[in-house]
């Protein structure tokens, strides 16, 4: 979440309603169930780590003052490692999504560059794990521990085709509007 807020941030500066609002309509239905709390300790988090910080700014006259976030130093160097960031252990699709949100919204990075480099990972991560099951003698519980593995990367592998595809669209669709 922390990743997602501070590439959120990378755009422009913004207050926490805001904020919500952008994660909450990247997300689609999965972020209806956001915690309107969770933005604000999410940021507070931020800011006592030096990646975000706050001034106040004018609220409406029927509203109270707002603190405005903007990255830091630190915050944007954190974004530009968290885009570049391949690593798929465990693998949090909306986190990954986010990511994709996040940089097409801010022009941080191309979201099918991302998908692209994830997939060269899991390739990698696949083939290592399909290498490492031939080694493993037939029927063997860790064979089936690894035939699990590399059937789980080829779903997500299956999943990041569908993100290039709509991504790619999305561009498309810019370009043509442009």
């Amino acid at each position: 979440m922390q990743d997602a807020v501070l590439a959120m941030l990378a755009k422009e500066p913004s207050h926490g309603y805001l904020l919500r609002e952008r994660l909450r309509k990247a997300l689609g239905p999965l972020g209806e169930s956001m915690n309107a709390g969770q933005v604000y300790v999410t940021l507070a988090r931020l800011e006592k780590q030096g990646l975000v910080a706050s001034e106040r700014a004018d609220g409406l006259p029927d509203r109270p003052d707002r603190k405005v976030y903007a990255l830091t130093p630190a915050g944007q160097q954190r974004v530009a490692a968290w885009l570049g960031e391949v690593s798929w252990p465990k693998p949090n699709l909306a986190e990954f999504h986010l990511k994709l949100a996040a940089a097409a919204a801010g022009r941080l990075a191309d979201p099918v560059e991302l998908v692209d480099a994830q997939r060269r990972e899991l390739l990698r991560r696949l083939g290592e794990a399909q290498r490492a099951l031939l080694a493993e003698p037939a029927g063997s519980t860790a064979g089936l521990l690894l035939e699990g593995v590399a059937l789980r990367l080829q779903a997500d592998l299956r999943w990041l085709e569908a993100c290039e595809r709509v991504w790619s669209k999305i561009a498309e669709d810019e370009s043509e509007d442009a």
